[in-house]
This record gives structure tokens, C-alpha cells and sequence, in this order.
């Protein structure tokens, strides 16, 4: 059961958004129907802070409302080809210009959590240079005069996340009860997803993990690169990492550098996303420009390592052999692997399904980005979704957010970016690799031994309460027969693979 402070929260969050006309806001009334036009203008009466854009309003009142809305907050204001360049750019304070505290502050939690005075660790400790909804983070340098950036969680933190979080899940139980047509959409799963991943963001030991970890990831490829941890000035509020190389996405100077190949620079964004989650599956999880550094002619690096994604080797052959039937446009083949997965229920036709994929897929495929117009493409996905009664998957939540978060923000640095080129030499390389005759035999050589393994287990195991007695001999027979079973399905797989 929710408390009563959520549900006066969720009121609270409410009444902000339509004090600044931000909820239903009168820029958009010629797209509202009839019912909702009334209740926006009875709405408006009582907004007091009408002054601004649409996106100027919205940012205002997700920045009042707290850290978890401003994460939202974030990933509309990298789809600029589905809510117009003007929101999107309103928006994007929310990345890293948001108010910072006290740098006295951040230095006593620093010099709290790593147990000696700041000047016994950096040279000099530099007032805040970024700051975002759950840390800022200030320019310092080392003893040894190395150029180090030092992330501080905002004092409180805590509490205001965990309050928006009991706000959030008290929202998605309205939603699954009052809108039974969004219970396809998870909202449950989805706010679970967000909070747990908001939660992990409050440690910074395991941001500076993770960073090490993709920090590896990333080097196996060169299409991204993260900065190193400098773990003597790591604790549980405080990060310390090399000063990133090049210019904040953010910062609307950072693609007018010389020299800088934005078309090569996109498609390193993409296929470096593609990379850590097809071949490692493990990704970085919030690839907005804020967190986005680029240097002349195609360097990015990336910083903010507080959500991971993770996905486990049967998701990743899926999004595979979903992106790799899309590339050669066998939409045949993106239906059944949707049945495969479970994505589309059994009792739907997967003709029908690869029908309306080819009727989404083929507008789309050979045009300019700029040319397609994103947010018609996503309500048509949206209305196939319901037609066949797709569910959010909470496990695939981050994938997905993440993808569309790397589409965007590829886009608004190259208009005309072709996100299947930039995709197909890493689907590619998965598929020749991981798919490939020698690698299945390998795969399942390795669950042969698993499944020999088990039942030898199986036939040493003492009986537990034996209905019948078995003589030795036989027990013996019955192993002999099942690896010789099993020993026969082998010959047979292998046969059929080769």
C-alpha cells in the first residue's frame, strides 16, 4: 500500500504541471480531441507560470519535481526528430546545467567519505563544472598534476529519490488500474526497472566498477572510450575519473569543432552502443549528450557509468537475429523470432505479424533520416504493438530506453545518419561468429557435457524414498542407455548443423 505522503506527492507533482501549463499545454490544443480541449482549458484556469515554451514549462516543472522526472526529462530531450528541435533543446538543461550546491559542501562529503582532508589528495578542487539531477561534478587536479574530475552525490539525495520512487510505483498502480489498455505496456515492470536502476546510481563504488568494466568493453573496439578510475578517490558519494577528452554533447560548440567527421562520429555512437550490448552484453545505459564527450575527427567518450545494462545470451541472439532480418529485410524471419521470444502471443499469425513489420520497415528503408518522419513511425509501431498484444518486457526496459536514447542523440549530430549501415558490420560480425556451424557444435557440445554431467549426478544420487527395488545391473543399463541417448541426439544435431 502506498502512503499518504505518495499519494499528496503525486498530487503535488500534478498541480505543478498545471500551474505552468505544462501537462496539457495550449500550444498543442489543435491535436487535442473535443473531451480533452474542455478539460485543458478548465485546467488552465489555474495555471499561474505561462510564460516560456512548451519545453521551457516542462523542464521547469520535471526540475521542481525531482531526480527520477528529470531522468525522463532527459530522454525526450534527445528526440528532437519526434518532439521538434525547439522542445528538445528546451529541455536540455536537464542534462548537466541544472543547479549546483555549495562547492564547501561537496568538499566536506568528500573529505568525509575518503577519510582525509581534500588537500591531502588533489592539488586543487575547483567549483562545480556540471551538474545533474543525482551528482555534480567539479574540475580538480592530483597531487601529481594529473587533471581529474571529481562527482559528488547531492547531499540528500537519498531521500528525495526514494520519495519519487514511491511516487512513481503509486503512479504505474493507478495506470495498470484506471487504463486497463496500458497494462500491456507493463507500467509496473517499467517504474520497478527505473527505480532499481535510480537506486544503483546512489553507490558510487559500483559507478566506478562499472566504469572500469566498460572501460575493457570499450577498448576491444575503439568505436568509444571511457576515462580511467582513479580508485584513491573513489567512496560511496564520491568518483574520481581522468578529465574527459573533447567537448560535451551538450554544448552546442562541441559539433562545430574542426576537423570533426559528424557522419563518422554518429555511426561510432551507434555501433559502440551495439557492440557492448550484442558482443558483452553489458552497456552503458544513459548515452544522452550530457554523459557524451567528442572529440576531432571521431572520438567519444563517455562518462556517467551509473546505469548498466545487462542482457543474457538468449536476448542478445534475439536482438541479433531481429536487427540482422531487419538489415536484409527477411521480415518473415523478424515475425517468428518475435514468437520465439515470447515478445508476440502464440495464438497471433506470424504471416500477419512479418506483414505489418514489412508495412513499417519498407517506407523507411533507403530515405534520409531527415526525411522520415520519426513520431509517425512510432505511432504506427505503437498501434501494431496493440494489434497484437505486445507487452513491455521490464527485463529489455534499459535496451530499449537506450536505443532510442542513441538513435536521437545520433541523429541531431547527423540529420541523414543511417542507423542500419551504421548497425550492420557489428550484426554482422555477431552473427558470422555466434551463429556460425562451428560455434553452434561448440555451444552444444558444451550442454551435452552439462547434460552428461547431470545425470551422472542423477545416477550416484541415493534414492530418497525408492518405490521399487532396482537391481544394480539395471541402474547400470539405464545410465548406459541415456549417454547413449544422448550420444545419438549429438550425432544427429552435429549431422544436421554441418
Amino acid at each position: 500500500m502506498a502512503s499518504l505522503g505518495a499519494f499528496l506527492r503525486l498530487i503535488g507533482a500534478g498541480w505543478t504541471l498545471v500551474r505552468n501549463d505544462a501537462l496539457l499545454p495550449r500550444e498543442l490544443d489543435g491535436f487535442y480531441s473535443s473531451g480533452v480541449r474542455t478539460a485543458a482549458s478548465a485546467l488552465r484556469v489555474f495555471a499561474t507560470r505561462r510564460d516560456g515554451r512548451p519545453g521551457e514549462r516542462l523542464a521547469r516543472s520535471l526540475e521542481r519535481l525531482g531526480p527520477v522526472a528529470i531522468k525522463l526529462g532527459q530522454l525526450l530531450s534527445t528526440r528532437a526528430d519526434i518532439f521538434g528541435r525547439t522542445f528538445a533543446e528546451d529541455l536540455g538543461r536537464l542534462k548537466d546545467k541544472l543547479p549546483p550546491f555549495p562547492t564547501g559542501e561537496a568538499r566536506a562529503l568528500v573529505e568525509q567519505e575518503l577519510g582525509k582532508p581534500v588537500g591531502a589528495v588533489f592539488a586543487t578542487f575547483g567549483d562545480p563544472v556540471a551538474a545533474a539531477s543525482l551528482a555534480q561534478a567539479h574540475d580538480a587536479m592530483l597531487l601529481e598534476g594529473r587533471r581529474v574530475a571529481v562527482k559528488v552525490l547531492r547531499p540528500g539525495i537519498e531521500r528525495r529519490v526514494a520519495a519519487d520512487s514511491e511516487v512513481l510505483k503509486l503512479a504505474a498502480r493507478l495506470i495498470e488500474r484506471l487504463a486497463p489498455p496500458a497494462r500491456r505496456l507493463e507500467p509496473m515492470g517499467f517504474a520497478l526497472t527505473v527505480v532499481r536502476a535510480t537506486e544503483l546510481e546512489l553507490d558510487l563504488r559500483l559507478e566506478a566498477a562499472g566504469a572500469d568494466e566498460l572501460a575493457e568493453v570499450m577498448a576491444a573496439d575503439g568505436y568509444m572510450s571511457a576515462p580511467k578510475v582513479l580508485w584513491e578517490g573513489v567512496g560511496k558519494r564520491v568518483l574520481t575519473l581522468e578529465w574527459a577528452q573533447g567537448m560535451p554533447l551538450s554544448d552546442e560548440a562541441a559539433l562545430e569543432q574542426p576537423g570533426l567527421d559528424r557522419k563518422a562520429l554518429a555511426a561510432n555512437l551507434t555501433r559502440a552502443f551495439l557492440a557492448q550490448a550484442l558482443d558483452h552484453g553489458v552497456f552503458h545505459a544513459d548515452l544522452h549528450e550530457g554523459n557524451l564527450f567528442a572529440a576531432a575527427p571521431d572520438r567519444l567518450q563517455a562518462v556517467d557509468f551509473g546505469i548498466i545494462g545487462r542482457l543474457g545470451p538468449t536476448e542478445r541472439r534475439y536482438l541479433a537475429e531481429i536487427l540482422w532480418g531487419f538489415l536484409r529485410r527477411d521480415y518473415q524471419q523478424v515475425a517468428q523470432v518475435h514468437f520465439d521470444a515470447g515478445y508476440v502471443p502464440a495464438h497471433h499469425s506470424v504471416a500477419a505479424f512479418a506483414q505489418a513489420l514489412r508495412a513499417v520497415g519498407e517506407p523507411v528503408f533507403g530515405r534520409a533520416a531527415s526525411t522520415i518522419a520519426m513520431s509517425r513511425v512510432l505511432t504506427q509501431l505503437f498501434e501494431i504493438t496493440a494489434l497484437f498484444d505486445m507487452r513491455l518486457r521490464p527485463e529489455l526496459v534499459l535496451l530499449q530506453k537506450t536505443m532510442m536514447t542513441v538513435e536521437g542523440v545520433a541523429r541531431r549530430i547527423d540529420p541523414d545518419h543511417d542507423i542500419w549501415a551504421a548497425s550492420e558490420p557489428v550484426v554482422r560480425r555477431w552473427i558470422a561468429r555466434e551463429l556460425s556451424p562451428a560455434t553452434r557444435v561448440k555451444r552444444f557440445a558444451g550442454e551435452l557435457e552439462t547434460a552428461v554431467r547431470n545425470v551422472s549426478r542423477l545416477a550416484a544420487a541415493p534414492p530418497v524414498q525408492p518405490i521399487a527395488v532396482v537391481e544394480p545391473e539395471r541402474n547400470g543399463a539405464l545410465l548406459w542407455f541415456a549417454l547413449g541417448a544422448l550420444a545419438s541426439g549429438a550425432a544427429f544435431l552435429i549431422g544436421r548443423l554441418l
